[in-house]
């Protein structure tokens, strides 16, 4: 069975990938990379909701396309 390196969790997952493949969307190395930016754009939506002067230029309607990055994300992202 043949899978992106990506989205492997240990070294010994190609004997074990029937029984790690549910974890790989949570534990993989393109898991990490997702909820990295996941948590790096919802910190930055948060210091833009407060009152910072070098963060006034931020138009809250962009906030949608900056949550798209992580929603959208796919292992060629990655």
């Amino acid at each position: 069975m043949e899978f992106p390196p990506l989205k492997a969790i240990s070294p010994v997952d190609g004997r074990y990938r029937g029984v790690t493949e549910k974890l790989a969307d949570y534990f993989s190395e393109a898991a990490l990379i997702k909820y990295r930016l996941m948590v790096e754009v919802e910190y930055f939506l948060a210091l833009c909701d407060l009152p910072l002067p070098q963060l006034s230029s931020f138009n809250g309607t962009q906030a949608t396309v900056l949550r798209q990055i992580y929603t959208d994300f796919s292992l060629s992202d990655a």
